[in-house]
């Protein structure tokens, strides 16, 4: 699941070294190319990626607090008369 954000960041990451790399560019040039062409959409669709697992979990849980808990009698022994 999460190779193509991976992927995506380490295209990111070179577009930011060839920005600042380059003989009319600059290293705010490449921080803010990173961070534009790359944090910021990766967040986002993992964000949207992960929606379901939250939704998910959020209903186990709901389910979970639901139900009433039940004790069980582990006394294993016999009474006598």
């Amino acid at each position: 699941m999460y190779i193509v954000p991976i992927a995506w960041l380490y295209v990111a990451l070179m577009m930011s070294v060839a920005e600042a790399t380059n003989t009319n560019g600059s290293i705010l040039g490449g921080i803010l190319t990173f961070i534009l062409y790359g944090i910021l959409p990766t967040s986002i669709m993992v964000y949207v990626m992960g929606t379901p697992h939250r939704k998910k979990a959020r209903l186990a849980l709901e389910k979970a607090q639901a139900e009433p808990t039940q004790v069980q009698n582990d006394n294993k022994t016999t009474p006598t008369l």
